[in-house]
């Protein structure tokens, strides 16, 4: 059978984390990685692990390039793949292909996709799908190994040049929990929680700069992208899904500890729920709190889980685990990358963020229904009746009881909206600063916070004037 010769990537494309662009015809001597992705997507996020291991096990002899494929119309600007980039702590060179002419040329139609290219310059073949490691890892081992053709080592063709941003206290700030005096931020680039009051001044930080999953006191503790969070009693859970675990603060005596989950990334939705901590989790992202059961954004899974405070014990509230949006009772229904959870009456709702959705799950039956939202390619800005609305990648979604509305954090869209329970009307709320992909929202008081994810910000906004103001928060702890 003759072999292909890798082809060169298209002139004209943006290029990121290099000085120039890069020629893969130049790579002839090293092993190439490329990588087939967007990082909207869940399963794109967790291969991103394995190419970081594969890029410090293999060094000068492997080069690993991204080629970023994307979704949404909000992923095509060449300021999101920075501002991901950067939240992803991607250090390999990432081409920008935002009219999927790489892939259609490539014939790649399913991301994630590694394709391998030897060390003369000629495609082995490709892999699709998360959970390749070890067969990647198996086949660049003999190609590197291998006798034969010529191996170069030393330098790269070219300087890898990254574009940081700029010093902050926050860093990519995900969930938000508001109280009466206070407020938890899930600074998520910083791999901590941060308790403010409600004028920004620090009380007390949980986790460090460095992330890990090491239960302790405080800053003896360590997180790994912490997100979605909930107040119960004296605690604050928190869903670390870097680390594919449940955290508990014990907000009196600062200590850590993990509830649920063993550290690794699940791969199966069959499991012995008796043992909380011996269940691999998969990506939780939102937390949501009712009558001592904690229901868990699943987002790896595509799954809504039911963790039961009163008997420790975990269990599948309601999905199937396939990716589709597909409305029902709890074994037929699915779910696409669900992120943030709130409780509103008697139903949970879910931003079901894959599929641009905002999803009801009847909290007694586990049915589930669509208020906004119409399959994995359905999106848009437009407001309206819930069957004609559109969003954009939505992350979180809070309750306003009083409203009897949801407020939603419309990510790629940079908006807020808000849904009515009665009507199921979609409204944008227009504010008078800029968002720049809003990830996490707590609305308490009258106020609704946002975090301003990309601003590295947290704002207070006044929901009956649109008038939004940055909370102050300061690296000087405040005196208590």
């Amino acid at each position: 059978m003759e072999r292909s010769r890798v082809p060169e990537i298209p002139d004209g494309l943006q290029w990121f984390n290099v000085d120039s662009p890069v020629s893969l015809l130049k790579q002839a001597g090293r092993v190439v990685l490329l990588d087939f992705g967007n990082y909207c997507s869940i399963h794109c996020q967790h291969v991103l692990s394995d190419l970081h291991y594969l890029a410090n096990k293999y060094r000068d002899r492997l080069v690993i390039i991204g080629i970023h494929s994307p979704k949404f119309p909000g992923e095509k600007g060449g300021a999101h793949v920075q501002k991901a980039i950067n939240r992803h702590h991607v250090d390999f060179p990432v081409v920008h292909d935002p009219g999927l002419t790489i892939s259609r040329a490539w014939g790649i139609r399913k991301w994630p996709t590694q394709v391998l290219v030897d060390r003369g310059g000629y495609i082995l073949g490709a892999l699709s799908g998360e959970g390749r490691l070890s067969e990647l890892e198996q086949i660049i081992d003999y190609q590197v190994n291998r006798k034969g053709g010529s191996f170069i080592a030393g330098e790269f063709s070219f300087s890898i040049l990254h574009s940081p941003e700029p010093a902050s206290v926050l860093s990519f700030p995900g969930r938000i929990v508001a109280s009466d005096s206070k407020v938890y931020i899930a600074d998520s680039g910083h791999n901590r929680i941060l308790v403010a009051l409600t004028n920004g001044s620090v009380l007390r930080q949980y986790g460090g700069a460095a992330a890990g999953h090491i239960d302790g006191n405080a800053t003896s503790a360590a997180f790994n992208n912490p997100q979605g969070m909930v107040l119960v009693n004296e605690y604050l859970y928190v869903a670390d899904e870097g680390n594919h675990a449940i955290r508990r603060i014990h907000r009196r005596n600062n200590d850590v500890v993990t509830v649920a989950g063993t550290g690794r990334q699940g791969s199966s939705a069959v499991f012995d729920g008796s043992d909380p901590l011996s269940v691999d989790l998969n990506s939780p992202c939102g937390l949501a709190y009712r009558k001592g059961m904690l229901y868990i954004a699943m987002a790896g899974s595509h799954q809504i889980w039911r963790f039961s405070l009163l008997k420790n014990t975990l269990e599948v509230f309601s999905g199937s685990g396939e990716e589709n949006l597909v409305n029902g009772p709890p074994g037929e229904a699915a779910f696409a990358q669900p992120t943030g959870l709130t409780i509103l009456g008697d139903k949970l709702y879910t931003a079901d963020a894959g599929a641009s959705a905002i999803r009801c799950v009847d909290l007694a039956t586990g049915f589930v229904s669509t208020l906004v939202g119409a399959g994995l390619f359905e999106y848009g800005e437009s407001d309206g009746e819930g069957a004609i609305a559109r969003l954009q990648y939505p992350l979180d979604i809070q309750a306003d009881s009083g409203r009897n509305l949801l407020w939603v954090a419309d990510t790629y869209n940079n908006k807020i909206r808000k849904i009515s329970i009665n009507d199921q009307c979609v409204s944008s709320i227009f504010l008078n600063r800029e968002l720049d992909e809003p990830g996490g929202l707590a609305f308490h008081n009258d106020t609704l916070y946002i975090a301003n994810t990309n601003l590295h910000e947290i704002l207070r906004l006044n929901p009956d004037n649109g008038h939004a103001e940055a909370l102050n928060v300061t690296e000087q702890f405040a005196e208590i």
